[in-house]
């Protein structure tokens, strides 16, 4: 399974999120660069997952399902959730507008 075979089921939704989460029970900090009620994209370091690494991390202060690692290209990589994040939670998360980085805003994991 690799980013292109995989279906989409909703709207990807751009983000620019800086957060820090787990895989592998470890801590790793990421960019999360799309969302959709199913899913997200994420940016981390090369090699910081594989595919079936389970993911909890929380954006923006809202806790995101319970993930799985779908697809990995370099440092980037396709969570898929186990549940769905309601559309008003998306909405008021892309309302927001991006954080980056740069701003050193840092949302924690649970």
């Amino acid at each position: 399974m690799n980013l292109h075979t995989i279906p989409r089921t909703s709207e990807r939704r751009p983000l620019n999120l800086w957060v820090k989460s787990r895989v592998r029970s470890r801590e790793v900090f990421v960019d999360v660069i799309d969302i959709s009620e199913g899913g997200c994209k994420i940016r981390g370091t090369s090699g910081f997952a594989a595919i079936g690494d389970r993911v909890t991390m929380k954006v923006a202060g809202i806790n995101a399902p319970l993930g799985t690692i779908a697809w990995v290209e370099g440092p980037l990589a396709g969570v898929a959730f186990e549940g769905t994040m309601h559309p008003a939670v998306l909405d008021h998360l892309c309302k927001e507008g991006v954080i980056s980085r740069d701003k050193r805003r840092l949302y924690r994991t649970a």
